[in-house]
């Protein structure tokens, strides 16, 4: 049995077909790291025309979702206990890699990915999360669950040779990764900076984490902003922590020798 379990609910399964047939995420599901199962509304119209969509109330333009396909859908689909259901919808919240990393903790996700004109608002009802991958609207959800879909098995433990490649990714805490260099050391004229080549690990981690900054604050200074948000707060906290201990101790609450 899989480790981590997908369920993926959409009108086109194609879409999903081609993807997972390389590399990394292919490995993944070969060695049952994770399973996808893809389930189509299509299968639970409730009629001959295996109809999923209609007219809306009140009139307007274009088809809404019907909500009993994807009931029926929901009902049986195996659950396991620790899982969560996402709708795709450009409506959604904005999704960041701190919820990849979140979502990857789960057992199992239930992915609904919408089309036409959107969902009859019932099939809000059964989603614990209503996400979208960014401020546009695409044709449907398939392309968002699919970048959920990768962005979350590389985090799952066996997937990459190793857990440390992704310490020091872009976006883990705000800021951006680092420059990256190979052999060989000058190219058309382009030298690889001299830190890196020095041996010395202290400077090349200053120089990494210098340039993290420096290269989130140019492309991403919205990030730069939390970023620094975020050590001021960490800075407060260290403060506090120390103010309180100095105040434990001068009280005779805890008092320790030096060894």
């Amino acid at each position: 049995m899989s480790k981590f379990r997908f369920d993926v609910v959409s009108l086109f399964p194609e879409a999903f077909k081609g993807f997972f047939n390389h590399g990394l995420i292919k490995k993944a599901f070969e060695e049952k790291i994770a399973s996808i199962h893809i389930h189509n509304p299509r299968d639970h119209a409730i009629d001959n025309y295996r109809k999923v969509d209609d007219e809306p109330y009140g009139g307007g333009v274009g088809m809404v979702l019907k909500p009993e396909p994807y009931f029926s859908i929901f009902d049986q689909i195996p659950k396991l206990n620790k899982k969560r259901i996402l709708l795709m919808t450009p409506q959604g919240r904005k999704i960041y890699q701190s919820d990849f990393s979140r979502w990857s903790k789960e057992d199992q996700l239930i992915l609904i990915c919408g089309s036409y004109e959107g969902f009859d608002e019932r099939i809000r009802s059964l989603a614990d999360e209503e996400i979208s991958i960014g401020d546009f609207v695409l044709t449907g959800g398939e392309i968002p669950a699919i970048t959920l879909i990768n962005g979350i098995v590389r985090l799952l433990p066996g997937t990459l040779g190793s857990a440390e490649s992704l310490d020091e990714e872009s976006h883990n805490d705000f800021l951006l990764e680092h420059p990256q260099y190979t052999r060989p050391s000058e190219f058309k004229g382009m030298k690889v900076p001299d830190v890196l080549l020095s041996g010395n690990h202290k400077l090349i981690k200053e120089w990494r984490q210098k340039e993290r900054e420096i290269r989130t604050q140019a492309r991403r200074p919205d990030l730069f902003e939390l970023w620094k948000l975020d050590q001021l707060s960490i800075d407060k906290r260290s403060s506090l922590l120390k103010t309180e201990m100095s105040l434990r101790i001068g009280n005779e609450y805890e008092s320790y020798p030096d060894w």
